[in-house]
């Protein structure tokens, strides 16, 4: 989507003068300086999107009062502005931060320093770009991602009056860069500060009309200039010139007559800092591709394999209570509603426990009558520990208002999930010929225990819901009571753990919110 004279644009960044430099860039684009708006920080960001309406958020990353991090993430928890694209400025080469500002759902990194160019890129393919909506309407494809301009060989711009000189460095560089030439100051200066600047500049100082010494001073006043490396290449020997040239910016100086052994390595030298640059962008950038295809294969999952799986765990259920299924075809149907019901378990670890542990889930409260989804948990787990010749059982107290069972608010998926993982950590756990009880307490928010014989070792009680704990399970993983607890506290709910050594018994306990009438009104 490219920017044009009504492409509303807010720049946030707590220097000034870049952002009259971000501006002058934009305005370059295409944008109309009417509607570039400014702010110094994240909170007056904020204020400002509140009352306007913005196309794009370009944002610096460091920040006082408020970081560009924490203006993304203030963003996509206000349901106005979740999907407005924000593109991130930044000098940032942490990957664990850069990682953070993706999993919130950044729209485009611009690393510092940059061209107009990369600008305009990052800018179009930020607002190309949408998040995934979680209601399960399908969002538009997203265009494909054009080749970068950057994705070139380096460019070098030679500046020489004298054509042998020109044709000398061209030769030497030909089969290693991008080279132009130019035969003025004045041309330099235009190939300079145009969108697509070279990425180093050989200068002579010594030249006709606008001398080199006047190209690195106009090129440090340029925002597309400002940071290009220049290597002056001069018969100019004095120390006045080069502390001059230093001055201007100048990171190395060449001695005519041009020695090649001399000037290949040095220009190489710098071009490794370019192309470091250039590798950071390029890194960025493919971590954000690799983001959005998590996020296309997420939608898959969640949309194309966990709705048809339930409707198919519906279907076995229904004719498990068939009268006319015999006994071996009953027996065969647990065994393949288990299955469907841990290949749904790996389904939710896997699509939604990462937005759960960023803080990105946002839980879609609906009616769940948990007696019915305990009763086929536990129905489940008895033919599978049926060599353990274990007890398992539902207990209630619940009394029925009318014909409404007992419902708590919360996503039967999950529910499924957050208690076949506790029942089977039971099972696994229970001494054979012991009995593991379900309970099932009508209380607001209703308590749901699950109690087995062997008491959890000392060592992991106060870890017992933390990743990859375990102890004593032969291929244990540790993540089954880490992701009962996710769950349990991604539907407003708690879970806790009570170990009595006298007793020898385990009991883990979950609380969820209980289905009210005034709930029900809203949400049936």
């Amino acid at each position: 989507m490219p920017i044009t004279k009504s492409t509303i644009i807010l720049v946030v960044d707590d220097f000034e003068s870049m952002r009259k430099v971000t501006r002058s860039q934009l305005e370059t684009l295409g944008a109309a300086a009417k509607n570039i708006l400014q702010a110094k920080d994240g909170a007056e960001a904020l204020r400002i999107l509140q009352n306007h309406l913005v196309d794009i958020v370009i944002t610096d990353w460091n920040m006082p009062v408020m970081t560009g991090l924490d203006l993304l993430i203030a963003m996509r928890a206000n349901a106005k502005l979740s999907r407005l694209p924000v593109l991130m400025i930044t000098a940032e080469a942490e990957r664990a931060r850069v990682e953070q500002a993706i999993s919130y759902g950044v729209s485009g990194l611009l690393v510092k320093p940059y061209t107009p160019g990369a600008l305009l890129d990052r800018i179009e393919r930020a607002m190309t770009w949408r998040p995934r909506k979680v209601d399960g309407i399908e969002p538009a494809i997203d265009a494909p991602v054009s080749l970068s301009k950057e994705a070139v060989r380096s460019t070098i711009l030679v500046v020489d009056d004298t054509p042998d000189n020109l044709h000398l460095i061209s030769q030497l560089f030909k089969d290693e860069y991008r080279v132009r030439i130019a035969h003025n100051g004045e041309k330099a200066l235009e190939i300079c500060t145009s969108n697509n600047p070279p990425d180093i500049v050989l200068l002579d100082i010594m030249m006709p009309g606008i001398d080199g010494f006047e190209v690195a001073k106009r090129m440090r006043e340029h925002p597309n200039s400002e940071n290009i490396p220049v290597i002056f290449v001069t018969a100019m020997t004095d120390q006045d010139a080069k502390l001059k040239g230093m001055e201007l910016g100048a990171v190395d100086f060449v001695t005519k007559p041009i020695d090649p052994t001399a000037l290949i390595p040095r220009v190489r030298n710098f071009m490794r800092f370019v192309e470091l640059r250039k590798q950071l962008q390029a890194d960025y950038d493919g971590m954000l591709e690799m983001a959005r295809l998590k996020e296309d294969v997420e939608h898959i999952t969640r949309h194309d394999l966990k709705g048809p799986l339930a409707g198919v765990i519906g279907l076995i259920q229904a004719m498990e209570e068939d009268d006319s299924t015999s006994r071996k075809q009953f027996e065969q149907l647990r065994l393949v509603e288990e299955t469907a019901l841990q290949l749904l378990n790996m389904i939710n670890l896997s699509s939604e426990l990462f937005k759960i542990e960023t803080g990105r889930f946002k839980l879609d409260a609906q009616p769940v009558k948990i007696s019915d989804i305990l009763r086929r948990i536990v129905e489940v787990s008895r033919t599978t520990y049926n060599e353990k010749h274990l007890t398992i059982s539902v207990d209630t107290d619940i009394t029925v208002v009318g014909d409404k069972p007992l419902q708590i608010l919360g996503d039967s998926m999950f529910c499924y999930s957050l208690f076949q993982n506790l029942v089977k950590n039971a099972c696994e756990a229970a001494p054979e010929k012991t009995r593991v009880i379900v309970s099932l307490v009508d209380e607001d928010p209703v308590q749901i225990k699950i109690q087995n014989k062997g008491a959890v070792p000392i060592a992991i009680r106060n870890s017992f819901f933390e990743r990859f704990v375990t102890q004593g399970k032969s291929g244990g993983t540790g993540l089954g009571t880490y992701s009962a607890r996710l769950l349990a506290e991604a539907q407003n709910g708690h879970i806790s753990l009570d170990v009595s050594d006298e007793d020898n018994l385990t009991i883990v306990t979950v609380s969820l919110p209980r289905l009210l009438e005034v709930d029900a009104n809203v949400v049936v």
